[in-house]
């Protein structure tokens, strides 16, 4: 179903979302609202896959749609949370998520990663990402 619903992205960019997705059970839209979808990304980070803090993952066919600089976002293992998850989730614009997502890379610092994982959270509570 996902050609026939591209007219319908929300996202700017090599990203893919569609709010009111037709594919998306009662069950879910329950684990999407409450974010319980994301709990078996802890399986990859206790596999050594991913990161609790890091880029998001991105799908293969989307990150062959990328720019040259966006890459960059490649280089660190992706990770379940991130700044563009507390800061600004609800920003359709992919290049203003890999602008965060640089600056996390070039600023890494443990304390950065607690803080983070701090405001992950009450983000998600809010459903605002800010």
């Amino acid at each position: 179903m996902r050609p026939g619903l591209a007219e319908r992205n929300d996202r700017v960019g090599p990203d893919f979302k569609v709010n009111e997705d037709p594919r998306i059970t009662p069950i879910g839209g329950f684990l999407r609202r409450t974010s319980l979808d994301e709990l078996p990304q802890f399986w990859d980070v206790l596999a050594g896959r991913m990161s609790l803090v890091g880029p998001r993952a991105q799908r293969q066919d989307e990150a062959s749609g990328y720019e040259h600089w966006h890459h960059v976002r490649l280089s660190v293992k992706p990770g379940i949370t991130g700044l563009w998850q507390i800061t600004e989730r609800m920003n359709p614009d992919f290049d203003r998520r890999v602008e965060l997502d640089t600056r996390y890379i070039d600023d890494w610092s443990l304390t950065m990663d607690v803080e983070i994982l701090a405001k992950t959270i009450p983000a998600v509570l809010a459903r605002t990402g800010r």
